[in-house]
């Protein structure tokens, strides 16, 4: 099931089994509207790290990010891994007032909420003993810290709904609160509280503020399918809490890894070398995690998918829409990270000139991402293929490579050092789930169209990324200089035929001419589609 359809409301029929094209094409239109909204994202999200650097400066941004760290990493350990056990079991329920689905509320939202409440309080009671040594004196730490433990329960709640409307409603609904609604709500509550001379604490409250309207939104959105109110049984059976949790419970530590990825960099730099080098870590971060939103958007819409597929065993039809989205994400990450390699001076001088020392942090990070985008949602494939058990392995092994390493580089290296103890981890976790997706698919991941893919972008990009360092250095001339060379580039490869070929077929799939894809389907080689 694609995230941009329903499952059956009420209909207990089974569906015929899809082959691997079909499964394949059927997912390009709801990629197009998680792009979309991974696009929106990444420049809302880009924004709001602007309006916090400008706004509060390295040592006031390291406040801020350890905050925001704080609810992230807490958040994260709270949900359980319910949000992804929710991705995992609603697309195989019945909706409607006379369906299976909304007997799964009860079970995956009492206990993370539960958690949630009492981490929180005791977090906002142990505020005195954390702050001196989470954030510098003078910083105002025991109200941050306080102020980002009570907003745990909100933050919980917000992303199991989340999950409940990424499952239940079209993808639309869900890039519209996610990817729209929150994002934009953010700059703007920040910018308001720097802009009136507000505090951290302040501006801190204007970024949790979004997640209390979400949740609001999200109810609204999921009553209706699920049945609430309309006869839809909310009393589990016995068998729903085995089921789920079996499920989710190995996803819960997992998840508050993926979840915490750059924060857990932050807290470490923040503790080990001091706020200053926390907010240049954190402005490294959005860059890095700005790059990887397409991947990100192509996996909001087609995890349910995932799990309707390899639910039916059907490992084939799995496999082909991973390889055509790790090409989908080949192509749009890999420029992103390239040139973030190469300029990361001229990037960061647009936060200004004193984040300009994590330059080679983001190199060492690109660098380490271009794997991580290289394979593909390895770790979709696992979990939506009920092998949460070996995404934990993989992500454990991952955590523990970077936290092992920034203990022994960060404190004499700093940002450096925090870097590449994360492009460690990222490293070691991606190419173990990688292995581990491999074999339990039996299926092929990485084909000729992908492996071509990336010799293309790393050619193009790279002789513009040479002509930007010989014409203008890594600063931003450098960097504006390789722009130009790559809009140029594009506009050259419009003329090419197989390549215009290759557009139209894809525009004609994301308006849903199912007929015209297929005949086009096989015209172009160029086409990102696994085989």
């Amino acid at each position: 099931m694609t995230a941009g359809t329903h499952p059956s409301v009420d209909s207990g029929h089974d569906e015929p089994l899809v082959d691997a094209t079909t499964a394949a094409r059927s997912s390009v239109r709801t990629s197009a509207a998680g792009l979309a909204g991974a696009a929106a994202n990444g420049l809302l999200g880009f924004l709001l790290v602007v309006v916090i650097t400008r706004g509060y400066g390295t040592v006031g941004s390291g406040a801020f990010f350890t905050a925001v760290g704080i609810v992230t990493v807490t958040a994260a350990v709270c949900a359980l891994g319910a949000e992804t056990g929710l991705i995992w079991m609603l697309p195989r329920r019945r909706l409607g007032g006379r369906g299976d689905a909304a007997r799964v509320l009860p079970v995956a939202f009492l206990p993370p909420l539960a958690a949630a409440v009492v981490v929180g309080l005791a977090g906002v009671f142990a505020a005195g003993a954390l702050g001196p040594r989470l954030l510098d004196a003078g910083a105002g730490g025991a109200p941050l810290i306080v102020a980002s433990f009570a907003a745990v329960p909100l933050v919980v709640a917000m992303t199991l709904l989340l999950a409940v409307v990424r499952c239940v409603r079209p993808i639309r609904a869900y890039v519209g609160v996610q990817s729209v609604l929150v994002p934009v709500a953010r700059p703007a509550l920040v910018g308001v509280a720097a802009l009136a001379g507000g505090g951290v604490l302040v501006g801190l409250t204007g970024w949790l503020l979004p997640a209390a309207l979400a949740v609001g939104v999200c109810l609204a959105l999921v009553v209706g399918p699920l049945g609430v109110g309309r006869g839809a049984a909310l009393r589990p059976e016995r068998a729903d809490w085995s089921t789920f949790w079996r499920f989710a419970l190995p996803r819960a530590a997992s998840a508050a890894i993926d979840a915490s990825a750059v924060w857990v960099g932050v807290l470490l730099t923040s503790v080990l070398a001091g706020q200053a080098d926390a907010g240049v870590f954190g402005a490294v971060g959005r860059y890095i995690l700005a790059g990887q939103l397409a991947m990100q958007g192509l996996r909001v819409a087609v995890s349910p998918q995932l799990s309707r597929l390899l639910g039916r065993g059907e490992r084939a039809a799995a496999a082909a829409v991973h390889r055509q989205l790790t090409s989908w994400a080949l192509v749009l990450s890999w420029p992103v990270y390239l040139l973030l390699a190469v300029f990361g001076l001229g990037f960061l001088e647009l936060f200004g000139p004193e984040f300009t020392a994590g330059a080679t942090a983001m190199t060492v990070l690109a660098l380490a991402m271009l794997v991580n985008t290289g394979v593909g949602n390895v770790q979709s494939l696992l979990l939506m293929g009920g092998r949460s058990g070996l995404h934990l392995t993989a992500t454990v092994i991952g955590l523990l490579a970077t936290v092992s390493l920034g203990l022994w580089l960060i404190p004499g290296y700093g940002v450096t050092g925090a870097a590449v103890a994360w492009a460690a981890g990222i490293a070691t976790e991606n190419l173990t789930a990688f292995g581990c997706a491999r074999a339990v698919l039996g299926q092929p991941l990485v084909d000729a169209t992908l492996l071509r893919a990336a010799a293309g972008v790393v050619v193009g990009v790279g002789a513009a990324a040479l002509a930007g360092v010989l014409a203008g250095g890594r600063g931003l001339p450098g960097l504006l200089v390789a722009l130009s060379v790559l809009a140029v580039g594009c506009v050259g490869l419009v003329t090419v035929p197989d390549v215009r070929r290759f557009v139209r077929v894809t525009m004609r799939q994301l308006r849903g001419d199912v007929g015209a894809a297929s005949t086009g389907a096989g015209a172009t080689s160029a086409s990102p589609k696994g085989r």
